[in-house]
């Protein structure tokens, strides 16, 4: 008889967190979904290669070499200024459509990439930063790198649930 180890999930993030995760990267990503399939009814290939792939594949790679170097976990950039330089690269991403309309495909990119992060995160019960949480769970560590949106919430979370 062979003995069966049951896999013990351990969420560090709560109902609220994983629900403001589900609803903002599932509007992320549904926004592309919608906006591909509906009104102008332009599918953006490398949006999607850019998004879903490329740009995963980039922090893969960065933060595979990046723990081999050093493999001590990485915080950086998580307070205030982290979350405003966080902000600030997917805002200039997300807005391109107004200043540069021949790359104007990097907004969707941008809205599948943090879109898609925060679903994982959602899904893995993932507390930490919405960039990396592809990275962190396929190379199983957690690195932090300008967190932006769910901090407060789960900070709050975690407070009352002490």
């Amino acid at each position: 008889m062979t003995t069966i180890e049951k896999k013990v999930v351990v969420r560090s993030i709560g109902v609220w967190g994983t629900a403001a995760r589900l609803l903002v990267g599932g509007y992320l990503v549904g926004s592309v979904v919608v906006g591909s399939f509906t009104g102008d009814g332009v599918v953006q290939p490398a949006a999607w290669l850019l998004g879903l792939v490329v740009v995963p594949g980039l922090a893969l790679a960065w933060q595979a070499w990046r723990a081999r170097r050093r493999p001590a976990r990485l915080v950086m950039l998580t307070g205030p200024v982290g979350h405003l330089l966080t902000l600030g690269v997917f805002l200039v991403l997300y807005t391109t459509t107004w200043y540069a309309p021949p790359i104007d495909f990097l907004s969707d990119a941008a809205l599948l990439f943090f879109g898609s992060s925060m679903l994982l995160s959602a899904y893995r019960g993932y507390a930490g930063c919405e960039v990396l949480a592809i990275p962190n769970w396929l190379l199983r560590r957690d690195d932090q790198v300008g967190c932006v949106l769910f901090d407060s919430i789960d900070t709050l979370e975690n407070r009352a649930t002490r």
